[in-house]
């Protein structure tokens, strides 16, 4: 099958390509997008984590679960929305972590392509949604598409991955955390970010890890 993905991917995830669940969750998604109702992101941005951030780029994995699903918000990376969206409570409590941790303010709006475009994968767990109708294409595949997403990059050594909340920490079974920094704690969401998200320290110690190891140091 023909994925319009970048080409780093493209290569490492071919096998995926050619499965059956895959195959049934393009039929799938296309017949969703082909139905009327509004179904998030863009069909030209479902792949924009990936577009932005090449396999051999990637430094940071952060993971989400599910796009947003109201309209003017999922744009293919996760947390992220394009201005003049308001920013979302989860990534507002990101931001006043990143500002306790390295005492300066982050950008001021919602979109994290900056990120991407320095080696973080915004990766979302599942990377469609029908409109209002959160976790509405869970169960259909992606789960096991961006599992082996996590695959091809834990072939990488040096990697940081921030994993917040329970769902995404499942995803740690597929890194070696001998050769990679895993970063653990409750999601950014208001719901939980009292309970360990705030001085969590991820973004300095992803830094100091990402110098530690020659890499050049993510701007927040």
């Amino acid at each position: 099958m023909n994925v319009k993905i970048e080409e780093s991917w493209k290569n490492a995830l071919a096998a995926e390509f050619d499965k059956d669940y895959f195959i049934k969750l393009t039929d799938f998604v296309r017949a969703e997008y082909m139905s009327g109702r509004p179904v998030f992101p863009a069909p030209k941005n479902i792949f924009a984590a990936f577009d932005l951030c090449p396999l051999d780029d990637v430094k940071v994995v952060i993971i989400g679960q599910d796009p947003y699903h109201e309209p003017g918000q999922a744009h293919g990376l996760c947390f992220s929305v394009l201005p003049p969206t308001p920013v979302p409570p989860s990534l507002v409590n990101i931001y006043k972590e990143i500002e306790s941790d390295l005492g300066r303010k982050s950008v001021t709006n919602g979109e994290l392509t900056h990120w991407a475009r320095q080696g973080v994968l915004l990766l979302n767990a599942t990377l469609t949604v029908r409109a209002h109708a959160a976790a509405s294409h869970t169960g259909r595949g992606w789960e096991q598409f961006t599992d082996a997403v996590i695959r091809a990059v834990s072939a990488r050594d040096n990697i940081v991955y921030m994993l917040w909340g329970s769902y995404a920490q499942r995803k740690a079974e597929f890194v070696d955390a001998n050769k990679n920094l895993i970063l653990k704690s409750v999601h950014p969401s208001p719901l939980s970010a009292h309970r360990g998200f705030f001085g969590n320290h991820h973004f300095s110690r992803a830094n100091e890890y990402l110098i530690a190891h020659g890499k050049t140091p993510i701007e927040w």
